[in-house]
Parts: C-alpha cells; sequence; structure tokens
C-alpha cells in the first residue's frame, strides 16, 4: 500500500520540485502584484506582460550583476482585500526584494502600508491618485499623476474644439476616478470653464441614461468623464444613442484597447493625456512595441510601457546596489538607491521626484517626473492630437 501511494503521489512531487527549481538561490526575487482577473484585469494583464517583457530581455543579456530576475507573479483581482493578502505573501513568505503593483490606487491604498510597515519598496506602475506616496518612504511610482495630465489634456481640448463649458460624471466610490474628479473640478475651474452639470456613478452600473440625460439638458460643449475604460465605453455609447455628439474628455483610465472594444467609433474625438504613444518613433519605443507584438502577439498598451520601463528602471538602479544578502539590508539599499533613477526607455525620458510633504510630516515616497502627450480617438485607437 505504501509504496503504490508513493507511486500515486511522486508525479507531483516531482512537479513542485520542477517549479520550485525554476527559483535559483542567487536570482533576485521580484514581487509583482496586478490583477490578473475582474474587471482591472484589462489593465493588470498588460502590466504583467510588460514586466516579463522586460525581465526576459534582461535575462537574456546576462542579468544584473550576473543574477538573473524572478518574477514571482500574483493575481490581487482588484481588490483591496486581496492586494493585502498578496502583499503579506510576497513579502513575508515569498521573500522577495522589493514588490511590483497593485493595479488600482484603491488597491494601493489598502496594501501599500503594509510594504511600508515591512520596510520594503512598493513600486506601482498604474497608480494616479493624490496621496499615493505619501504613505511612506518605501512606496514608488512611474505612473504620472492625473493632477500633472490633466490640466494638459484639458486645456489641449478647449484650444481644439474651442469649448465654453462642459458637464462632469465621474466614479464615486473608486479612488483613482474620485481623485480624476477632484483634479478635473480644479483644472475646470482654474481655466475658467463652466460646468453645465456634475453627475456621478458607483461602481458596476452599467445604465448611465438617467445621468446623460440631466447633462444632455445643459447642452454642454464636451462631457469630462473621469472613468475607467469600461464604464467610459458603455458611457459614450449611450451619450451617443440619446443624440448627444459631444467630445469627451478622459483621464488615464481612457488608455485601454477595453475603450474601443465597447464604443468603437463613437468614441472618436475623445481626448485623453499619457506619458506614451503608440505614434512616439523614438527607437527605444519602438523596439518595444516591436518586442511585445512578436512576444504577446497584440499591441501593447500606456500600461504595458509603464510596467516594461519600471522593470528596467529596477534594474539599472540594481546595478548600482551590491546586493549582501541580507533581505533587510538589501530591501533598504533599493530603497535608498532608487531615487536617483534615471531612464529613457518606451515613455520617455524618467526621473523620480519627491511626492509632496505628507499632513502628518511623515517621510513621503517618490512621484514621476515626466511630460505627458495629449492624444485624440480617430478610427479605434488614440492618436497624437496636432
Amino acid at each position: 500500500m505504501q509504496i503504490r501511494h508513493l507511486l500515486k503521489v511522486l508525479p507531483a512531487l516531482l512537479i513542485g520540485a520542477s517549479l520550485a527549481s525554476t527559483v535559483h538561490a542567487a536570482d533576485i526575487k521580484i514581487g509583482v502584484a496586478e490583477a490578473l482577473t475582474g474587471p482591472a484585469g484589462k489593465y493588470g494583464v498588460a502590466i504583467k506582460n510588460g514586466f516579463t517583457l522586460a525581465a526576459d530581455e534582461i535575462n537574456a543579456k546576462g542579468g544584473v550583476n550576473g543574477n538573473k530576475l524572478a518574477l514571482i507573479v500574483e493575481d490581487e483581482q482588484g481588490k483591496k482585500e486581496e492586494a493585502i493578502n498578496v502583499f503579506k505573501k510576497l513579502i513575508f513568505q515569498d521573500k522577495v526584494l522589493m514588490v511590483f503593483g497593485p493595479t488600482l490606487s484603491n488597491s494601493a491604498f489598502a496594501a501599500d502600508p503594509i510594504a511600508n510597515a515591512a520596510k520594503v519598496v512598493a513600486f506601482g506602475t498604474s497608480n494616479t491618485a493624490d496621496g499615493i506616496t505619501q504613505m511612506g518612504p518605501y512606496t514608488f511610482r512611474n505612473s504620472v499623476m492625473e493632477a500633472d495630465v490633466l490640466p494638459v489634456s484639458t486645456r489641449a481640448a478647449v484650444k481644439h474644439f474651442n469649448i465654453k463649458k462642459v458637464a462632469v460624471i465621474y466614479g464615486n466610490d473608486d479612488a483613482f476616478t474620485k481623485d480624476g474628479y477632484n483634479v478635473f473640478k480644479a483644472t475646470l475651474a482654474d481655466q475658467k470653464i463652466p460646468v453645465t452639470d456634475t453627475e456621478a456613478y458607483a461602481k458596476g452600473d452599467v445604465d448611465f441614461k438617467a445621468q446623460l440625460t440631466k447633462m444632455k439638458a445643459g447642452n454642454p460643449d464636451a462631457i469630462v468623464c473621469s472613468c475607467l475604460a469600461e464604464e467610459a465605453g458603455n458611457i459614450i455609447l449611450q451619450a451617443r444613442s440619446l443624440g448627444m455628439k459631444q467630445p469627451f474628455i478622459g483621464g488615464n483610465g481612457f488608455n485601454s484597447p477595453k475603450l474601443f472594444d465597447i464604443a468603437k467609433d463613437a468614441a472618436d474625438n475623445s481626448i485623453m493625456g499619457s506619458p506614451w504613444s503608440s505614434e512616439n518613433t523614438a527607437p527605444a519605443n519602438q523596439a518595444f512595441i516591436k518586442a511585445y507584438q512578436a512576444k504577446f502577439n497584440m499591441a501593447p498598451d500606456q500600461f504595458a510601457a509603464q510596467a516594461y520601463d519600471a522593470m528596467n528602471i529596477l534594474a539599472a538602479t540594481l546595478k548600482n546596489v551590491k546586493l549582501s544578502g541580507n533581505l533587510a539590508k538589501d530591501r533598504e539599499a533599493v530603497r535608498v538607491a532608487l531615487p536617483e533613477a534615471k531612464w529613457d526607455g518606451a515613455t520617455g525620458k524618467f526621473s523620480f521626484r519627491p511626492a509632496p510633504a505628507s499632513k502628518s510630516g511623515k517621510a513621503v515616497g517618490y512621484d514621476a517626473q515626466q511630460d505627458a502627450i495629449v492624444n485624440i480617438a480617430q478610427h479605434n485607437k488614440f492618436v497624437v492630437l496636432k
């Protein structure tokens, strides 16, 4: 009986041993906590792909100082409680050097305090809400804040469409969309653009016709939408069904193929700002696009590009860090070295800047210092606004 039992479990034991052997003692273990399933998966999968492509390229060239990058990937599902659990697993069980993620700002507000308490770098590539990097000195991001992008894209839209007044709609129960609304509100006031009506919706809503009907009554010249891609696509489609032909002005959440999957040509003339554009002809960006398409058989988006650059930013930093094998010391060495990173990649020239001082006076992390590119939707894709 014992021999038969051993023969039954032996394949499973061998599989487990094989999986474990993929991470070697000399590997640099990097945690990746992203939403690979659920509504935020449209962002998280692209982010994971960007990390994977960069790590594979770095490892193919010999790794970092002779050590290979080993990605430990976990699905945080775009949920706050899962992000907390995944961060704890990666930091305390897998003992990674640092963690990339999570995908959404909501999740970052929940999970980043875990990393700061453990003195482990949490590096966000898609978190743009205000206050993220004020949670502590171990929080970094290369995702450009909405506060840096929205004033630029709004000013460009106003000029391009000769906008005199707008209506606003936003998600009122998500950190990213709420922060985007606050930035839009301040931007419109600063640029002296009157708001005819402001409407809100909750996560999971699919019918926006009541809000849009109220907005239509004010006859705005454009609709400002602080929304994630899926909601934005449905809002645009429903607006067109009501005969509303106004252009849309969106934030970072618009920059996903999901917008065009849903809205298709109805999204034409939507404007959004981003640090990345597929039309950027810089050699680094074109090489990234070509490599991404070859590996994943699809075009990359902003989120894949930011993840790709983030992995390269980390690798460039690690080349100047002498890892000792003492995990606590090595984690601290990464935090100390990372603010000096400079990179010129798929998203252009990048550096870090210290986050604004927190109200509590505690130490803060680092934001992205990078220029925005204003894009307009034309025929199922975003092109640079001329």
